[in-house]
């Protein structure tokens, strides 16, 4: 029954054990061990408190413990949550996984009469802890009715518990329970009392209600089941006041990836009826809704789902899926883009019928249609489609950068490798022109040739997607540094080229339409909240960091008696390039921060373009304030003499701010002796014009090899992934 299901998540600040907790939870249950013959023996048999498992009894969950101490499949559980390449290798969550398992309660009471086997249907997400990945958080939390709140019992409060508890609260109008766990207890520097004291003075809640965890020890795991199975609301049953009439079967996309082999598969969520493999179905989004009229060419985008199953974390085919169950679903697309998180599935045959009622809906349009007709449900299905479509909006892009492949034929297969990622990654705004091959996408100029405009959510994701371009798609790419939007607010001047129809205001994502000299403007740049926690004994060095980075506005609070929150507003420009780096140095590795949007703000910023042989380079221009810009530009151009690779010409790099040129190295040519051949002279004793008709030779080689290229003295330059991380991290 629906009132047996339960929805929860874990949220908690990066590496605070959201993932071991996760498997721990999995392997009291018994999930690692249930395989598909398993579950076909016990879904053969007529249902009963007898035949289902009993994976709570405290001899299995003995024998599980003491056998995984003989082992190591303990360490190995701990990677089934974590998929991707890219987490395995990192340590960290990157994306939302989730499972379902069975859990019976100590109280029989709180499950239905209706259900003989008085098991609970456990449905739980395991979500990324780095701000860069908030956008994961949000989805995970708009399909959940609980969330556990977790804590490290050594470092207490970090600045994401305070980001994932306000976008908790602000979900779902502050419905989901909120339940406050204590992990890591077991180690010998935590603080369980004072950490729990903090939590209840910052958040509010009882200290006395805070769950004691260990993952390692595996301390307090049935004390969560329990907590959960008491303390979060089963899903609303979707109710039709239609005069009784039945409710079609809707479904939402969770998530979705793309496999070569089987094409899109989703990660759905049950709302209403149920789904059988063989079924037709049909995708509806959110402008379905905004024009009914024309549904019926959705009717050609309908599809045979072809295999379904539940995720425990590993697929168990169940041939179906009934209201109020999480699984998945091979639908057979190979597009990408038609089944994005947040879609609604419908049955083909209910589609016409949906539309009607979605038109007889005078919440939908403006009629005087009779109420009582109205469906309940085809409201709920516009605000699920719009909902999750504004969701996803909101998550706007803070960071652009050009990807561009390392070689020009390999264009088209670098767009179907982002557009397949793009899936999965719902955090990637990706701006193209077309996919052909003739597309020149972002011009990358002489030195890249062509790319794409992509938008991240941080530094890490940057990463993160590199990355998982080369694991998952086998497609080396070059990242170039990303740069922040800036609004560009234009002056009257006489010797502006700008006509009188040109706006008066834009915002610049590419660094290539900054405006030309001789144009009178002014620059706002994006402004974020920071917010520090950071052990009290390095506070000094954490306010001089925030002063050096242009931070104004700057409060003090103490947390606990070890750690104090710090905040600021900074420009966001200052953030992405090493205030990361430079917070962890200068608090041995300790603090921890966030940032929330904050407006733009004036300022005296000036673009920094780097010349190599003369020809501009913009993927490795950047803005800089104007009394930091010599600086950092000095700095930018030693970290290129490192890092470029020496040629057979001179290679002259120079950064140019202002109209004047800040800084310049030069990376001296490969030059070949031809006097000698093989240690011996390639010419007799003094013969002195056979010398110089040789060195003359070698000359108009290298300047041959120079102009070939074209440009300005300077030969074809190779650039690296090195090459544009140089820009990153510019700091003095």
């Amino acid at each position: 029954p629906l009132s047996d299901v339960r929805n929860f998540c874990f949220i908690a600040h990066v590496d605070h054990g959201k993932s071991s907790l996760a498997s721990r939870v999995l392997e009291l249950l018994g999930n690692f061990s249930l395989t598909q013959d398993s579950f076909d023996k016990v879904a053969t048999t007529p249902q009963n408190s007898s035949n289902v498992p009993n994976y709570d009894e405290h001899n299995t969950k003995d024998t599980q413990i003491s056998s995984s101490n003989n082992t190591n499949s303990s360490k190995e559980d701990y990677l089934k949550l974590d998929t991707l390449t890219v987490e395995q290798q990192r340590g960290i969550t990157v994306k939302a996984s989730a499972a379902s398992m069975l859990y019976k309660p100590r109280d029989p009471a709180i499950c239905s009469p209706d259900n003989p086997t008085k098991h609970l249907l456990l449905n739980m997400v395991d979500t990324p802890g780095h701000v860069d990945f908030g956008f994961e958080v949000s989805r995970s939390l708009q399909a959940v009715q609980g969330a556990l709140l977790l804590f490290d019992a050594s470092q207490g409060i970090q600045a994401q518990s305070l980001s994932v508890y306000q976008k908790a609260k602000e979900i779902q109008h502050g419905q989901i329970a909120l339940m406050p766990v204590l992990t890591k207890i077991d180690l010998p520097h935590a603080r369980p009392l004072e950490v729990a004291l903090a939590i209840s003075d910052v958040f509010g809640f009882d200290p006395d209600a805070v769950i004691h965890t260990s993952a390692r020890s595996r301390i307090g795991i049935e004390e969560i089941l329990e907590a959960v199975a008491n303390n979060v609301p089963p899903p609303t049953a979707v109710e039709d006041a239609s005069n009784g009439n039945s409710v079609p079967f809707h479904a939402q996309v969770v998530d979705s990836w793309f496999e070569p082999l089987r094409g899109v598969v989703c990660l759905i969520k049950v709302l209403a009826g149920a789904i059988r493999e063989g079924n037709r179905m049909a995708v509806l989004n959110a402008s379905f809704f905004d024009n009914t009229n024309n549904s019926t060419n959705n009717n050609k985008d309908h599809f045979s789902v072809q295999e379904i199953g539940m995720v425990v974390p590993h697929r168990i085919r169940t041939h179906e899926l009934t209201s109020g169950r999480m699984g998945y679903a091979v639908v057979g697309l190979r597009d990408p883009r038609q089944a994005r998180p947040g879609s609604i599935l419908v049955a083909h045959a209910d589609l016409n019928f949906i539309a009607q009622q979605i038109a007889m809906n005078p919440e939908n349009k403006n009629t005087h249609a009779d109420k009582n007709n109205n469906s309940l449900w085809s409201t709920n299905l516009k605000q699920i489609a719009t909902q999750n479509s504004s969701s996803n909006n909101n998550e706007k892009s803070v960071l652009f950068a050009s990807v561009h492949p390392m070689e020009a034929y390999e264009f088209d297969e670098l767009v179907a490798a982002v557009d397949r990622l793009a899936l999965n990654d719902t955090g990637l705004e990706v701006h193209r022109t077309s996919g052909a091959s003739n597309s020149t996408g972002e011009n990358g100029g002489p030195f890249l040739g062509p790319g794409l405009r992509i938008g991240f959510q941080g530094l890490l994701h940057v990463e993160v997607f590199r990355q998982r371009l080369l694991d998952e798609f086998g497609m080396e790419a070059i990242v170039t540094p990303p740069k922040v939007p800036y609004t560009i607010q234009y002056l009257p001047s006489k010797s502006s080229r700008r006509s009188q129809d040109d706006p008066t205001e834009e915002v610049i994502e590419d660094l290539a339409n900054w405006p030309q000299s001789g144009e009178r403007f002014d620059v706002l740049e994006p402004i974020v909240a920071v917010r520090v926690i950071a052990p009290v004994e390095y506070a000094g060095s954490v306010m001089e960091l925030i002063k050096r980075k242009r931070g104004y506005d700057m409060e003090t609070q103490p947390i606990d008696d070890a750690n104090w929150m710090f905040t600021a507003h900074m420009p966001w420009g200052e953030v992405v390039t090493d205030f990361h780096d430079s917070l962890k140095n200068c608090t041995a590795g300790y603090a921890s921060f966030d940032t929330t949007e904050a407006g733009v703000k004036k300022g005296r910023l000036a673009k920094v373009s780097i010349m190599l042989n003369g020809d501009v380079v913009e993927p490795l221009t950047f803005v800089s304030h104007v009394d930091a810009a010599q600086a950092e530009a000095r700095v930018v151009c030693k970290k290129l003499k490192e890092t470029l690779p020496r040629e057979q010409f001179v290679i002259r790099i120079q950064a140019k701010a202002e109209g004047k040129i800040v800084a310049s190295e030069s990376i001296k040519a490969y030059r070949k002796d031809v006097l000698t051949t093989g240690g011996s002279k390639a010419v007799g004793g003094g013969d002195i014009t056979r010398k110089k008709k040789l060195l003359e030779k070698q000359k108009r080689g290298k300047k041959r090899l120079q102009s070939q290229s074209g440009g300005a003295g300077g030969g074809k330059v190779r650039l690296s992934q090195a090459a544009f991380n140089s820009v990153i991290a510019r700091s003095n």
